[in-house]
Order: C-alpha cells, then structure tokens, then sequence
C-alpha cells in the first residue's frame, strides 16, 4: 500500500473543517474531487475514517488515532519541500575556500560578505596556505575553490587564469607621490619591500631594475601583500603589490602610483576537474571572477590543457611562488 500526498490532504482537510464543501475550498479543488480522494483512502487504508451525517462530517477513532500521523507526515513533506528549494538556490550547504594569501586580506572577506548577505544559509570554510598546498586540498576534493598564484602547480585542476599589472605603494608624503609613473630609476638607493624574494614579482623587478642598471634594495620581505602595504605604511618603504591590495582604500595613508614598465601578477582560480561545483560553490566562484575581473588587464585563459601544463613540468616551468 502506497499512500498518496493528495489524499492525506484531503483527510486533514476533512478533520479540521467538518465537512466536503469547506475542505474543498481549504485545497481549492471540486468537491467530487474530495468525496473521490477520501474514498479512495478508505479503501487503501481498509477502514471507514468519517462518519457521515447531514453533510457534516465526524471523525472516526480510527481516524483520530491517524491524524496526528497524517499531519506530521505533510509537514515533513514540507520540509522536503522548503530544503530543495533552498538547495535549489543555493542557499544552503558549506563552499570550502581557499588562497595562497594574496587575496584573503582585502579581496575575499568583501566578497564572501556580500555573498552571505545574498544566500545567509551558506556557510563559508576560507584557508590561507601556499599554492602548491591549495592545489592539493583542491585536487583531492577537501576544498571546492582555490584562489593561487601562476602557473598551476598540479595535474587534474580546471584553471581560470588572469593577468594584473601591479603598482607601486608608498606613503602619501613620499618624494614619489609627486610622480605620475614610477619607474626603475626612481627606485634608486630606495628600501624595497619584496614579497619573498624569489616571489614571480620580485624576479621580474629584479630582472627590468638589472636592465635599467638600477641596484635593487630589498630590504625585508613580507611573504603577503597586504603585509608589504602595512610596512609601507609603517617605515620609508616602497614596493610593488597587486592592484588588490595596492590600490584598496584602507585610509592607511598608503596611495598608489603605475609601475613601468609592466609588472604582472598571474592569478588562477581553481577547481577540481573530477567533481563539479555544486549551486552555492558556482555561485560564490562567479562572484570571485566578477570581483577579480575588475582589477586584471584581461582573462588569460579558460581551463588551460593538462598536456600544457605538463610540458611547463618538462621545462622547468612549473614552481610554487609562495613558502610552504
């Protein structure tokens, strides 16, 4: 026996309002319709569940003894119903996260914020590790979106990749704020905050200041960007930053002046090639790609060959910009 929604409708109808004629307005169906549904409940249940007199309609012992079953039944049905719509939305569920540190500052925290403000009932996991660390929670499913620096340091990974061109930082009081570019030479016998190093930025400004013939100061190094910044905001110190954190207004007293020539930061956005995102996870990776959008120069790229990327292997190419 396989009881139907409808007729389960019907009988609560039926208990609470007393008669046909009220329960059909209550379901908004014909009356017929409800005389036909109870008595098609009766005969699947094999007992009588109204006594009828006069049009009004008494319920049986039988059938108080199911009502209560009956109306926790369409309740929890409801429920059913209210969590795949909320499913449905993407308003529900955990979305996992994570970046290597250049966007954890002043990039996701506004955009998970605004997100929740759209879809309250997702909850949002964020990590902050190095590249080769996201790609790997990513690939083995632990995280749904990773946020690293270029290029992609592992197989089994759809990327989307973007270009940004960084900008100088320095305090509103620096000698350079009086420039409208700054460039190799301006940076002569000035400390310079590196992000490591070794970090893809650092080389290419050490490579453009050794074409310059310029000496490069690096005097500390910040592993983050908005570290960098927080330095510059402290001491009389430059350095060269992604446009995210440069050009945030944070009302440190940082300001931010074009670099040339070019230097880039190559972001990817990440997800596993093996699992699809589900609702909510696509949602919250769109808005990421809106907001990134905003501060690169164009999309470099939509899921680049694993054939690609294993022949950068090859080369050489292929190397994690941030510490362990």
């Amino acid at each position: 026996m396989r009881l139907k929604l409808r007729h389960l409708e019907v009988f609560n109808a039926l208990f609470e309002a007393g008669s046909v004629s009220r329960a059909a307005e209550r379901l908004n169906v014909s009356q017929p319709a409800v005389s036909v549904a109870l008595k098609n409940l009766e005969e699947d249940l094999g007992f009588t569940l109204f006594h009828r007199d006069r049009g009004y309609f008494a319920p049986t012992n039988e059938a108080v003894q199911l009502q209560e079953e009956v109306e926790q039944g369409i309740a929890a049905l409801e429920r059913v119903e209210k969590r795949a719509q909320t499913i449905r939305t993407g308003d529900t569920g955990t979305v996992g996260i994570a970046t290597n540190g250049a966007m954890s500052y002043n990039f996701l925290p506004r955009i998970i914020a605004d997100f929740q403000r759209d879809y309250p009932g997702t909850r949002v996991e964020m990590r902050v590790h190095s590249s080769r660390r996201v790609a790997s929670w990513v690939g083995s499913h632990q995280i749904d979106i990773g946020l690293i620096d270029t290029p992609v340091p592992a197989a089994g990974l759809s990327a989307r990749l973007f270009q940004m061109e960084c900008v100088c930082i320095m305090r509103k009081t620096d000698p350079l704020a009086a420039l409208d570019v700054v460039t190799p030479d301006s940076l002569r016998n000035r400390p310079v905050i590196a992000v490591t190093g070794d970090h893809m930025v650092d080389r290419q400004l050490g490579e453009v200041m050794s074409r310059a013939q310029v000496p490069l100061n690096h005097v500390a190094s910040s592993y983050f960007y908005a570290i960098a910044r927080n330095l510059v905001a402290a001491g009389d110190y430059v350095s060269l930053v992604d446009p995210v954190n440069g050009k945030a207004d944070i009302a440190d007293g940082v300001i931010w002046r074009p670099f040339e020539p070019r230097i880039l930061h190559g972001l990817a956005i990440i997800t596993s090639t093996g699992q699809p995102l589900g609702i909510a996870a696509s949602r919250l990776k769109d808005r990421i790609s809106e907001g990134i959008l905003k501060h690169s120069m164009a999309d470099a790229s939509n899921d680049p060959s694993q054939t690609g990327a294993s022949e950068r292997r090859k080369q050489g190419e292929v190397h994690d910009d941030t510490p362990p």
